[in-house]
């Protein structure tokens, strides 16, 4: 039996499609397809977190944006997260998913949807928040803590729970 793998995540940043100036990669941080991977200027990324860049669509990652430990990024139908973003430890951002093709199809064997997601400009994503494919946060929007964000958060508004829910405006 022949086996397949990704790769095992080291990289090197000039292999990045972009990395801008006085970024930081803490210890055991992944990248895969770094190719389609662009980081702004002064990009911090936690220790374990794991930035899964795809074949296909892109990563980008504004300046001065902080992802915590542990995070999990999947980018298969892009993401793009703004300048001065917080993004919490054991945050996941997911941008695929399979299709319901019907009871006679195991869900691992129906189709892939992919959908990018948005994060604008200042906002926070709690720690172990998920983000789900198709959702645009927009700017200075906060998510708490554990929330499942599965629809748009408009700007300025803090969203919370399971599903997500803007719960107030932000002064």
């Amino acid at each position: 039996m022949r086996h397949r793998s990704h790769g095992d995540g080291r990289f090197r940043a000039e292999q990045l499609k972009g990395c801008g100036p006085d970024c930081v990669f803490e210890a055991g941080v992944l990248v895969f397809h770094p190719e389609n991977i662009e980081l702004g200027a002064n990009v911090y990324v936690g220790h374990h977190a794991i930035l899964k860049g795809y074949y296909k669509n892109t990563m980008r990652i504004g300046d001065e944006t902080w992802i915590g430990q542990q995070a999990f990024l999947h980018s298969a139908g892009g993401i793009d997260i703004g300048a001065r973003v917080g993004i919490g430890p054991g945050v996941r951002i997911i941008t695929s998913s399979h299709a319901e093709a019907g009871r006679n199809i195991p869900i691992l064997s129906s189709p892939i949807e992919l959908a990018p997601v948005v994060i604008e400009d200042d906002c926070d994503i709690g720690v172990g928040a998920i983000v789900l494919p198709g959702v645009r946060i927009g700017k200075g929007a906060q998510i708490g803590a554990g929330a499942v964000v599965t629809e748009d958060v408009p700007p300025y508004t803090v969203a919370m729970g399971v599903p997500a829910r803007v719960a107030r405006e932000r002064p």
